[in-house]
């Protein structure tokens, strides 16, 4: 099984590549949602460690974002927590799909995380940063200052860029996604 990963800025598109494979994808944003609202063990671990934010489960996207704006540690205390369980589910899924050719991963820090493997085809999602942020402003809870703290946390652009096999410049447009994701298929098939 190839495992592709896809690299990229906050908002530059990598869930919509990613999903433009048509292979298994997992998607660790949309795993992190469905944890905040289905595991009570990560509520208690949360409410835990910042009892002031974390009073009743599920976890809302408020209270994560009232934790994370009020202290920058919080935002390393909620991943150390969170991302345990990420890990968890990300190995069910390569098991689950270990039968595919190919498998996609879609999260945010995944050479942050050292999630990661040597043979990993790593692609940078390359998106103009004006567009950037015109969409995410479209986005329901948009705050700069959070938007800040996930970019501290984050390996520099060039960083991630240089890393990648292949680069993908996403204009928005589906048809020239799916031409750039056609040919590195071809590239990945020779």
């Amino acid at each position: 099984m190839k495992r592709i990963g896809i690299l990229g800025d906050i908002g530059s598109g990598k869930s919509f590549v990613a999903n433009c494979f048509n292979y298994p994808v997992f998607n660790a944003d949309l795993e992190v949602g469905k944890t905040y609202k289905k595991d009570k063990k990560v509520f208690k671990k949360l409410k835990q460690k910042l009892p002031l934010y974390f009073k009743s489960f599920p976890v809302k996207k408020t209270d994560i974002i009232k934790a994370i704006l009020s202290n920058e540690q919080n935002l390393k205390k909620i991943i150390t927590i969170v991302h345990f369980e990420i890990r968890k589910k990300l190995k069910v899924f390569l098991k689950k799909n270990k039968h595919q050719n190919i498998v996609i991963l879609d999260i945010p820090l995944l050479l942050e995380n050292k999630l990661n493997k040597k043979k990993d085809v790593l692609i940078f999602v390359d998106s103009k940063k004006t567009e950037i942020l015109k969409r995410l402003k479209k986005r329901k809870n948009f705050n700069v200052q959070l938007f800040r703290n996930f970019k501290k946390i984050q390996l520099p652009l060039d960083k991630k860029k240089n890393k990648a096999k292949f680069v993908i410049k996403n204009n928005f447009k589906k048809n020239s996604v799916k031409v750039s994701v056609k040919n590195i298929l071809r590239e990945i098939y020779k």
